[in-house]
């Protein structure tokens, strides 16, 4: 049977990975040490989601490592050998403000993590499709510098501008910009993704995510955007909104459109492809319209702090432009947008937290 191996197997993104491609008849291997406990604390745990996989998923196995163990990862590896058809490496660090805090651990979990999974696939299984799920931040604030136009709810960009229809493309800018110490580290990995790719022939693509976001999301203060936003309204806990009016634009894409994304790479590879991946103009809110969607939705007010302080290397308005993604695999379509989206989650937020 073809082996997948999925990084960070019990987050959002990796475990609808390990779900999605078990139920494709793959054999399903996920590499998961429950770091997001480490990071954010018990509340952001993700021991209930490994459980879960343990528990529900056919030929299923955990592997409770650290991708940074160089030697653990190649042994690991070298047990499947060519029987590797892909790896969906969602394991990181994702925080800015944590990132500041301890930035060897940040730059060791999300750079050389990184590197240790390529050359394990290089030396093992150099024909496997190479996954990585890769951030916007790896454009830091240049999408700042851009003519923003402030409306009643939100930030827009100026109607007149190439990015109006469709949003962000692949050829921003990386340079030149602040990216906070969290997207340095995400864009030294994307570009040793890109790198294998283009300098050793393997079949690895960076996917530049926007917010990354569903039901099974174990949202935090730190990290998990629409989760943790839910997680309030559900709650009555308080919500600190940080800087910018609460009019800052987030791209929001459903965890299964993406590794739906990641599903029609995998059968069709192509060597160091670059794709934005995000909810683009079909799934995208500010702040103050989300709390909006939220309020309306749970039929409460929600309990909301305001402070003008902003994040560094924070996006004022991002929406990804995913129309490269889709010339390539055109039978790939959004299934969620903002309200079904933010309704399934507020949803499982009621049975866990409510």
């Amino acid at each position: 049977m073809a082996i997948v191996i999925v990084t960070g197997s019990a987050g959002l993104i990796g475990a609808e990975a390990v779900r999605f491609f078990a139920g494709e008849s793959y054999e399903t291997v996920g590499i998961d040490n429950d770091m997001r406990r480490a990071f954010f604390g018990d509340d952001a745990s993700t021991a209930w989601s490994r459980d879960a996989l343990i528990a529900s998923v056919p030929h299923y196995r955990h592997e409770q490592a650290d991708i940074r163990d160089k030697e653990r990862v190649d042994r690991l590896f070298a047990e499947f050998g060519t029987d590797i058809a892909a790896v969906i490496h969602t394991a990181a660090q994702p925080s800015h403000d944590w990132a500041a805090k301890d930035p060897h651990a940040d730059f060791s979990v999300n750079a050389v993590g990184t590197l240790n999974l390529l050359e394990a696939t290089r030396k093992h299984a150099p024909s496997a499709a190479f996954v990585f799920t890769s951030t916007n931040k790896v454009y830091g604030d240049n999408p700042n510098l851009l003519p923003l136009v402030e409306l009643e709810t939100r930030w827009e960009i100026d109607a007149s501008h190439a990015y109006f229809a469709h949003g962000i493309d692949e050829f921003m800018s990386v340079d030149h910009t602040t990216h906070s110490l969290f997207g340095v580290s995400k864009l030294a990995a994307d570009a040793m993704v890109q790198e294998y790719g283009r300098y050793f022939g393997m079949n690895t693509a960076c996917f530049r995510g926007g917010c990354l976001t569903g039901p099974g999301h174990s949202g935090t203060k730190l990290h998990g955007f629409l989760s943790y936003l839910a997680k309030c309204a559900v709650t009555g806990a308080e919500y600190t909104v940080l800087g910018y009016k609460g009019k800052q634009v987030r791209d929001n894409i459903h965890a299964s459109d993406l590794v739906r994304m990641f599903w029609h790479y995998v059968r069709n590879p192509r060597p160091g492809m670059v794709y934005n991946a995000g909810g683009g103009r079909h799934c995208n809110c500010s702040i103050i319209e989300a709390i909006g969607l939220c309020e309306r939705i749970t039929g409460r007010r929600m309990n909301v702090a305001w402070s003008d302080a902003n994040r560094t290397g924070d996006h004022i308005w991002y929406i990804s432009d995913t129309r490269r993604f889709q010339r390539d695999y055109p039978e790939w379509r959004y299934a969620y947008d903002i309200e079904r989206t933010l309704s399934e989650i507020l949803e499982e937020r009621r049975k866990s937290d409510g």
